[in-house]
């Protein structure tokens, strides 16, 4: 698919109606309560905990091992939750459990807290997931319920959703509402991925003993049994895929070498050492020195009606960005605010993109608001210092950080890396994160990328600037003051490779923001406006706009193939701090062996390997 292209399995969600009947929410469209109202909280733990016998699975696993569990519908994440408080008191430490659960129609956050209320000896693990608790954007999210649990939420029709997954599942919560109320979810397809996805022996349980269900899934190939339901309901069923010769598996952990200590590398660094890695991070100018290295960043994403692969990039990883930055609790004081970034359309072209994004639902209204000045306001983002937040995310035990530089590597296992500094280093895997300069190694000149010079120009507050409270996005963007300096910028110049500042791009950026923001180009002093300091750093953008994230590929002759351990982490842009978190969450658990936290169109549409794929589509000779 190109990025281009729209795909049909993610489209605009309409979140869950309710009708709350006294203390449960029941679901208008299937005229069915989410859980039993006789007691969610048992009836949960015998169909799904009890029938995939979680306690015994739970206590068998070994230091090294993760457990994977699927759910057809999230609801109001009862089953999941009751499954992660079993795995904590009950699986060993150095254990990981990853919940993936699909949900269609998404409750909205007051409902899913009014829910939660019921159960509050799940509060430990309820309240991460409302503090982390998804807008309706269709796709995955990846939540952290406890630095041992995680929770992927794919939004969107089941048998999609799954289709796009790829991760190996240990039981199966087979939940939603009845196959009488909701036949559209229980179909053969279903069954079909579901098997498509389970290891050997993975066990399944569900509420319902229909006969169409229980067929359904013994022709996908599980071994079906019927046994006593819970309360009124007669029977329920329970089964395995194949056989019931289930055995856990490990992921994997080694030694990660990571050239570059900016936005890509740093978060690449946290992301990794956060699954039992040891990282070595490399570079010759330290911590955020290079496009990391503005006093402040914008935290903001740019809203499209359209959901093709690259605007859902755009969304997905805002809101992921947005979901790291809550686990770390940045900005602190002194470093940024998360208030909101208000956006001002330059044109309208930009105004009909932003009124499309609203109008369609693509970005929901809790995302996306409309202000009586005429701007747009992109809520949860805002402005932040970049080095601080490197800083940060590098401050782990497993992190080593050191001045040196990468003079060349030779991909195999392990990785060897050759430095400036002399002698060399042994890794697991290579992360190259070193944006643009990533080209200078010899098999990475054809990369596609652009280079693009840009000056921040640092302004003096005054009395009326020192009150801006967000940051504002036009033709260029405009910061709150950081240590009594607001950032004005950037110039964007792709044909400039002049490293030094000048006063002709700091009157740039002064008259850009006296074109769109009139009012605050006053507040700043007008033609007055003292410029105390400016700095130059160069974007790294790829070809299409998407950053490259994924295995290096290298060309065989007629075959594409990967050099082995050696992964790239480039081309974030403009938008590096809202980029990166997801970026390397995705290359943590490629790397780890764990599930993605993306589906496959949108890891296909960041892979390096996708420019070789399309140069070759060019040269096919065209069919008479």
């Amino acid at each position: 698919m190109s990025n281009g292209e729209s795909n049909g399995d993610f489209e605009p969600l309409q979140p869950a109606r309710l009708d709350w009947q006294a203390d449960t929410p029941v679901a208008t469209d299937f005229d069915d309560p989410y859980f039993s109202r006789q007691d969610g909280m048992a009836e949960s733990d015998y169909v799904f905990l009890q029938g995939n016998r979680l306690q015994e699975r739970f206590r068998a696993l070994r230091p090294g091992q993760h457990f994977v569990i699927g759910e057809t519908g999230f609801g109001t994440g009862l089953n999941m939750l009751l499954a992660a408080r079993l795995f904590l008191r009950l699986a060993p430490e150095d254990t990981l459990l990853d919940l993936l659960s699909v949900e269609k129609h998404p409750l909205h956050a007051e409902d899913l807290a009014r829910a939660l209320a019921h159960w509050p000896d799940l509060a430990d693990l309820a309240a991460p997931l409302q503090r982390q608790y998804p807008p309706p954007c269709p796709g995955y999210h990846r939540l952290q319920l406890h630095p041992r649990v995680r929770l992927t939420l794919m939004y969107g029709e089941a048998t999609a959703q799954w289709r796009h997954c790829h991760s190996t599942v240990d039981a199966w919560f087979l939940d939603g509402f009845a196959p009488s109320r909701n036949p559209h979810m229980w179909q053969p397809e279903l069954f079909r991925q579901l098997a498509r996805l389970s290891c050997p022996g993975a066990t399944f349980a569900t509420f319902t003993a229909a006969g169409e269900v229980r067929r359904g899934l013994q022709e996908a190939g599980f071994q079906v049994r019927r046994i006593d339901g819970f309360g009124h309901k007669r029977h329920m069923a329970v089964g395995e895929f194949g056989d019931d010769n289930w055995t856990a598996r490990h992921w994997q952990r080694g030694h990660a070498v990571i050239a570059g200590a900016g936005l890509a590398g740093a978060s690449s660094a946290r992301a990794l050492a956060e699954r039992g890695w040891r990282v070595t991070v490399l570079d010759p100018a330290g911590i955020a020195q290079g496009a990391s290295g503005n006093l402040a960043g914008v935290v903001y994403s740019t809203p499209s009606a359209h959901l093709t692969p690259q605007n859902r990039f755009y969304q997905m990883s805002y809101v992921h960005a947005l979901r790291w930055l809550n686990r770390f609790e940045f900005p602190g004081p002194e470093q940024g605010r998360l208030n909101g970034v208000v956006q001002y359309p330059v044109d309208q072209r930009q105004q009909d993109k932003l009124d499309g994004a609203l109008e369609s639902g693509a970005w929901p209204d809790t995302l996306l608001l409309p202000r009586d000045d005429g701007g747009m306001l992109l809520a949860g983002g805002g402005y932040l210092r970049p080095g601080a937040w490197c800083e940060t995310l590098l401050d782990h035990p497993a992190i080593e950080v050191r001045r040196d530089k990468i003079t060349g590597y030779v991909a195999g296992d392990p990785v060897r890396v050759s430095l400036q500094g002399g002698g060399e280093l042994e890794g697991d895997t290579l992360i190259l994160a070193t944006a643009a300069q990533a080209r200078r190694f010899d098999d990475l000149h054809w990369l596609p990328l652009k280079i693009i010079r840009g000056q921040v120009s640092y302004c003096r507050a005054t009395e009326a600037s020192a009150k801006w409270q967000q940051a504002r996005c036009h033709g260029g963007y405009l910061t709150p003051a950081v240590d009594g300096l607001h950032c004005v910028g950037a110039t964007f110049d792709l044909h400039d490779d002049n490293p030094l500042p000048s006063d002709h791009h700091d009157q740039v950026n002064l008259l850009q923001l006296k074109q769109y923001l009139p009012e605050a180009w006053r507040e700043l002093g007008g033609e007055h406006i003292e410029v105390v300091d400016r700095r130059v750093a160069f974007r790294c953008q790829s070809n299409d706009f998407l950053p490259l994230c994924g295995p290096q590929p290298r060309v065989l002759g007629p075959i594409l193939d990967e050099a082995p351990g050696v992964w790239l982490n480039l081309a974030h842009g403009s938008r590096g701090i809202t980029g990166t978190p997801l970026c390397a969450d995705l290359l943590a658990d490629r790397l780890s062996g764990l599930p993605l936290p993306v589906d496959d169109t949108l890891a296909e549409a960041l892979a390096p390997v996708r420019f070789l794929h399309r140069q070759r589509r060019k040269k096919r000779p065209r069919r008479a």
